[in-house]
């Protein structure tokens, strides 16, 4: 092997120190310290679950922060059912994700990018011993995979240009070719400027490291699954958008063998796909639906089942839910399926019944469901998350009870004084019940007010939910109280609750955050003299709509966020959303400056405002940010703009991470607050 080899333990024989610091940090560790900054490089992030064939191990991922490279890397671990075992089974300097087992129980696959230049690749790791070997070698690499019944063969997701010109040209060029655009969605944050790319299916022997094209590359083809009997694969395909049509999913399935065509299993004018699941029995397959394509950017996702040869038309199980779900499994005897559901702040795991949709909680409560594995048995591990813990692997024992298997976070947290997190409920003044979050600041005196942030989370369709959030504790640990406002928009409380905001933006959500504001002054939570706002993503653009309809907040910092929505259009990557709910600008103008009013209204903000973003973001481009700086600078109110070189949407460097933290909280001490003293967390 070479300097690039992926150095791993040998496996199943060898334990870490991690079992023994889990203990230690049970025993009384001395006066707990406030959350701090500098705590991104110590928190571990667990994530993707699976359970090996016997259910005797889970393999996991782990990604930490390094802050002498200031980069994040991820390894793939491995924890025994009954806890007492963990291991690491990689620690190269590149990451290793997606770790899968094969079904005869062999080897552990996942992809790496050890090779440079080559893209994601498979790797195997021997459950006998021994280092991990490079199974693939593709040009562009992989994005995904999936292992055959017979532990044969592989279904690989391929990322390949479909432009003549840049497929012959493989010659290595000092020069960037340029990018040749056939799409009407161009571009996509962190892929970029998404030219001529398509991804397809694959088909690869592993004995024989033979690659066969299973899929056209004139689509985009994704989310492979094999039926159990081994014959065919289940798999979401999507149509590119074009102008008047925006993309749609679909549910096929192909024979897996070279030359077979695709048969479309379903043909809902809109999102149908996630990663499906097949029926024990290989005759069903289950798959997530979402709403009308107009409705995008508000999707409640239902469970539907379809026939897997396409005889009869897919019925939506959960139509009378309201409440998305998503990351289906049939259950063994093919009667149930199991999701995770969000529902008002909860993120539970949940069976639900082929024959009527009836739903049961497994494990559910003020706590997150990340993800799980399932085997055919009914074991499930599941990563679960709580306000006061990060995500960690858990078993699902009898009675739906949680037992930890790993315990990366331990010796943290068991350092750290968190704050309180409370169920908040406020009426805004068209009467609407609206449910957040309460962050009460750590050691703060009794009865006292205390400054109070709106800290507001993106999406819109998305949720503040029950589990661990580092940003809202921070703020906590250094004397802020915390609203997590699940304004009109969010999920987990409806799909009127949902659709509320479709096609007016910054009205109802201003609302809801107002009202909370209301409330918690009210309630004697919040000083009425000192409030600040903030968020990233579509919290930086409500943070723009709310200073430029009221001037009581007092600080706020825009994340990412965009205030001349019409500028939005064709520089961002929901032109197809713009085009169904605003309507293009030349026949909606009067719609697009409507949803425009924090930039034309720019005159009526007092409140200092800091905005930030990712120079190379696509999701919600830096010119929003910037827009809002030059507005404000002009007219004389306070702000500033903070560009983080490289970054995306999400600010993935480390020491970015946490230098946002600390502008954020630079921002709102210097309006909200005295100086802090030098040694203040």
């Amino acid at each position: 092997m070479t300097r690039q080899t992926i150095r791993t333990v040998t496996a199943f024989a060898v334990f870490t120190a991690l079992g023994s610091a889990a203990l230690a940090a049970q025993s009384p560790a001395g006066p707990r310290r406030a959350l701090r900054s500098s705590d991104i490089y110590a928190l571990k992030n667990v994530g993707d679950p699976q359970l090996s064939p016997d259910g005797n191990w889970v393999a996991y991922t782990v990604t930490t922060a390094d802050s002498a490279t200031d980069k994040s890397d991820t390894d793939v671990w491995m924890s025994s059912w009954d806890g007492t075992q963990h291991l690491r089974l990689t620690s190269s300097p590149e990451s290793e994700s997606t770790p899968r087992f094969s079904p005869d129980g062999r080897y552990l696959a996942f992809v790496s990018g050890r090779q440079e230049g080559k893209g994601g690749q498979v790797w195997l790791l021997d459950r006998r011993g021994g280092e991990a070997q490079r199974l693939t070698m593709i040009k562009g690499g992989i994005s995904d995979f999936a292992w055959s019944p017979d532990a044969r063969r592989l279904v690989l997701v391929l990322d390949e240009e479909t432009d003549s010109l840049a497929r012959k040209d493989t010659a290595e060029r000092k020069t960037p070719k340029p990018i040749v655009i056939d799409r009407y969605n161009f571009k996509r944050d962190i892929a970029g400027y998404l030219g001529s790319k398509r991804t397809h299916l694959a088909l690869f022997d592993v004995a024989a490291k033979k690659l066969d094209t299973l899929t056209s590359e004139r689509f985009d083809d994704d989310n492979p699954v094999w039926s159990p009997d081994g014959q065919r694969i289940a798999f979401t395909r999507e149509q590119p958008a074009e102008p008047g049509k925006p993309s749609d999913s679909d549910v096929y399935v192909v024979e897996a063998r070279r030359g077979a065509v695709p048969k479309a299993l379903t043909d809902f004018d809109g999102p149908d796909g996630g990663r499906v699941s097949w029926s024990p029995d290989s005759r069903w397959v289950a798959f997530l639906r979402g709403d009308e394509p107009k409705l995008s950017a508000y999707n409640l996702n239902k469970l539907a089942v379809v026939p897997a040869d396409g005889s009869a038309p897919a019925r939506v199980v959960t139509a009378t839910l309201d409440r998305p779900v998503s990351s289906l499994r049939f259950t063994a005897d093919g009667r149930s399926v199991l999701a995770t559901m969000s529902d008002d702040r909860a993120e539970s795991l949940v069976r639900i019944r082929v024959a009527d949709g009836s739903v049961e909680r497994i494990v559910a409560g003020r706590r997150a469901v990340r993800g799980y594995s399932m085997l055919p048995t009914g074991r499930i591990a599941a990563l679960v998350s709580t306000p006061d813990r990060a995500p960690e692997i858990h078993a699902v024992d009898a009675g739906n009870t949680l037992r930890v298997l790993s315990h990366h976070n331990d010796s943290l947290f068991a350092q750290l004084d968190l704050a309180s997190v409370e169920d908040f409920t406020s009426r805004s003044g068209d009467g609407t019940e609206v449910h957040s979050l309460l962050y009460r600041p750590v050691h703060a005196a009794a009865g006292a007010r205390a400054p109070l942030l709106l800290y507001i989370h993106g999406g819109p369709n998305g949720q503040d939910a029950y589990g661990f959030d580092f940003d809202r504790q921070f703020f906590a640990a250094n004397g802020y109280a915390v609203l997590g406002v699940n304004y009109r928009g969010s999920s987990g409380r409806g799909a009127a609750y949902q659709r509320a905001i479709f096609a007016d933006w910054g009205h109802h959500e201003v609302e809801d955050l107002l009202g909370a504001t209301d409330a918690a002054i009210a309630a004697g939570i919040a000083d009425p003299a000192r409030l600040g706002i903030g968020g990233w993503s579509y919290g930086g653009i409500l943070t723009d709509y709310t200073i430029a309809t009221t001037p009581r907040f007092k600080a706020a910092v825009s994340g990412a966020g965009s205030a001349l929505q019409l500028s939005m259009y064709g520089t961002d990557q929901y032109v197809t959303q713009y085009d169904l709910e605003i309507g293009v600008p030349w026949k909606a103008q009067d719609t697009w400056i409507k949803i425009s009013y924090p930039f034309f209204h720019a005159d009526r903000i007092t409140t200092p405002t800091l905005f930030m973003g990712g120079q190379s973001d696509f999701n919600v481009p830096i010119i929003g940010g910037e827009q809002m700086y030059q507005a404000l600078r002009t007219l004389g109110v306070e702000t500033g703009l903070v560009i983080y070189p490289g970054q995306f949407h999400g600010i993935t460097v480390p020491s970015y991470r946490k230098d946002r933290l600390e502008r954020y909280l630079g921002w709102y001490d210097r309006f909200l607050r005295a100086p802090r003293s030098a040694s203040a967390p």
